[in-house]
């Protein structure tokens, strides 16, 4: 009765990870942009320009991250086959 209930956890949480795991992208593209604007900010001593800038750019890469874990490996880059 107990293994029957763990394996059922297990096989509940599996999906509930990969849901997890499609956030990653937008974290790591706004901590991106985030040291990207800090850098330029501290090159160019101004950092209040910098750091919204690079979150922005952050921010559209990690969609662009996600999105792209979203819809897997789909495009094998030919063409249309129907042409």
């Amino acid at each position: 009765m107990m293994e029957e209930k763990k394996k059922d956890l297990r096989k509940e949480g599996k999906p509930e990870t990969e849901e997890k795991s499609a956030g990653n992208g937008l974290a790591l593209g706004l901590c991106l942009g985030l040291a990207i604007g800090a850098g330029i900010g501290v090159a160019t001593k101004n950092m209040g320009l910098w750091i919204p800038i690079g979150l922005c750019m952050g921010l559209s890469l990690g969609m662009s991250f996600d999105s792209s874990k979203k819809n897997g490996k789909k495009d094998d880059g030919d063409a249309d086959p129907q042409a």
